[in-house]
């Protein structure tokens, strides 16, 4: 829905989706350059983008997509859909410190090592935040929000693991 949402503003070529996907985005996790044009052939199939005449470029020729009616729509419909606020009841976080109880592992050194993980990443998105530009500081904004709710779950469940192990060995 982002390449979508960014061939609503204008038509482009994947490369340039690309740049600016990873540019507002992909902070950490860019694109692979596959997925965009596998992306693009299927809204292409779907009937929600079109694809342009080849154009030469500096490198090989490039294809110009546009978005089609049916595909501003569905961006329409997609922005206005809330995300689902309830999250996910059963983490991988979660499930690591059941399975340690599970196993007879120290799940007591996995939340330290899980803390001490948090904590690091913490300090780099405040450097983001300090250093880059609005876009940078709501990304860094938005992780270390999450990443501190993460930190109390650890806390409340290392102050519960023996009642939680009980529970587990039943």
């Amino acid at each position: 829905m982002a390449l979508l949402g960014l061939l609503d503003r204008e038509p482009s070529h994947g490369y340039d989706l690309k740049r600016d996907y990873d540019t507002y985005f992909g902070r950490g996790r860019p694109l692979p350059f596959g997925q965009v044009y596998a992306t693009l052939a299927r809204l292409a199939r779907d009937g929600k983008a079109m694809v342009g005449e080849a154009e030469p470029g500096a490198g090989p020729d490039r294809k110009r997509y546009t978005i089609t009616e049916t595909g501003k729509s569905e961006v329409e419909v997609w922005l206005a859909e809330p995300i689902p606020a309830e999250p996910h009841l059963q983490t991988e976080l979660f499930v690591k410190v059941v399975l340690s109880l599970m196993l007879g592992r120290p799940a007591e050194e996995y939340l330290d090592v899980q803390r001490a993980a948090h904590l690091a990443r913490m300090r780099e998105l405040t450097e983001l935040k300090q250093n880059g530009g609005v876009v940078d500081a709501l990304l860094a904004d938005h992780g270390l929000f999450h990443l501190e709710a993460d930190l109390r779950w650890i806390d409340l469940t290392a102050a519960r693991l023996a009642l939680l192990a009980e529970e587990v060995a039943a």
